[in-house]
């Protein structure tokens, strides 16, 4: 059996990261597809990026670029870029890699890897995206803004996309998975206290972990 797992925003939280794989065992076959912002605000954006070329190895990985990665490769472009990506969060980022200062200490197989990841992915019955979708826009054309900034807070898609597939998203935090049906964002805040969500879109299965690796009890008290 093979399965599609999608994991919501990471931010850093390597140890979450850790416990949630090691819960799923991703298999040769299985699809796992993390839906950016796998950098800034947790203690360990490289031990992040580390975990995640690894699990390349291990099964299909489909990353995807959300809007603090993109900062973090922006960063390079200029002093007006490293400040704005310091400003969101990227000091932690480079604290990580032992220097808020010194960009030349980030390796380069990691831009590499950020450099590799997707605006977006399809399977027969989801798409996949970081932030957000306009529903008769093919995902081709959308722009940047809307893919990787545009919060839940200010725009809701009320119905489903074009191609009649559900969306999984994440960027806007909340307190629990927010569900409309059309419409599925799993980032629920797991470097705010909150939980490190992974969601099987096929069998609805999910896991949910914190900051420190301990799954939630509801949970497992239902499993």
């Amino acid at each position: 059996m093979t399965r599609t797992i999608a994991i919501g925003d990471i931010h850093g939280c390597s140890i979450a990261l850790a416990a949630l794989m090691e819960a799923i065992d991703p298999k040769p076959n299985d699809t796992i597809i993390p839906l950016g912002d796998y950098v800034d605000r947790g203690i360990d954006s490289k031990g992040v990026l580390d975990q995640l070329i690894q699990l390349s190895e291990r099964c299909k990985l489909v990353p995807i670029l959300g809007n603090h990665d993109q900062m973090m490769l922006h960063a390079r472009d200029g002093e007006s870029d490293f400040q704005f990506w310091l400003n969101c969060g990227g000091d932690s980022a480079l604290d990580s890699y032992g220097s808020t200062g010194q960009l030349d200490l980030i390796p380069r197989k990691h831009t590499r890897f950020l450099e590799s990841c997707h605006s977006y992915f399809e399977t027969e019955t989801h798409i996949f995206l970081h932030a957000n979708y306009t529903p008769d826009l093919s995902l081709h054309d959308h722009d940047d803004h809307t893919i990787r900034w545009l919060s839940l807070r200010d725009y809701v898609p009320q119905r489903i996309h074009s191609s009649g597939k559900i969306a999984v998203v994440g960027h806007t935090p909340h307190d629990e998975i927010f569900d409309l049906g059309h419409l599925v964002c799993i980032d629920t805040g797991v470097c705010n206290g909150g939980w490190l969500t992974a969601l099987d879109v096929e069998s609805g299965e999910i896991w949910q972990v914190n900051e420190w690796g301990e799954f939630r009890k509801e949970q497992t008290e239902n499993s």
